[in-house]
C-alpha cells in the first residue's frame, strides 16, 4: 500500500451494519441457517478426544457461572 492508498476505502463511506453487509457480500458469505452449516467431519480424531473436549467445556462453563 502506498501513501496515496492510505485513505482508500473499498466500500466508500459505509459504516457499521452496512459495511458488514457489503464485506460479507464481497466474500460470498451467507447467513448461518442451522447448526448443520457449521458441522465438519473429522474435527476430533477419536471419541475419546471429543469426550475430553466436552468435559473441558462443561468444567469451564461451571467455573464461570455467576
Amino acid at each position: 500500500m502506498t501513501s496515496s492508498d492510505a485513505g482508500f476505502m473499498p466500500h466508500g463511506e459505509l459504516r457499521g451494519h452496512a459495511l458488514a453487509e457489503a464485506l460479507a457480500a464481497s466474500k460470498g458469505a451467507r447467513p448461518i441457517e442451522s447448526a448443520e452449516d457449521l458441522a465438519v467431519e473429522g474435527v476430533f480424531e477419536s471419541d475419546a478426544e471429543l469426550d475430553e473436549f466436552l468435559t473441558w467445556v462443561r468444567k469451564e462453563r461451571r467455573a464461570h457461572l455467576a
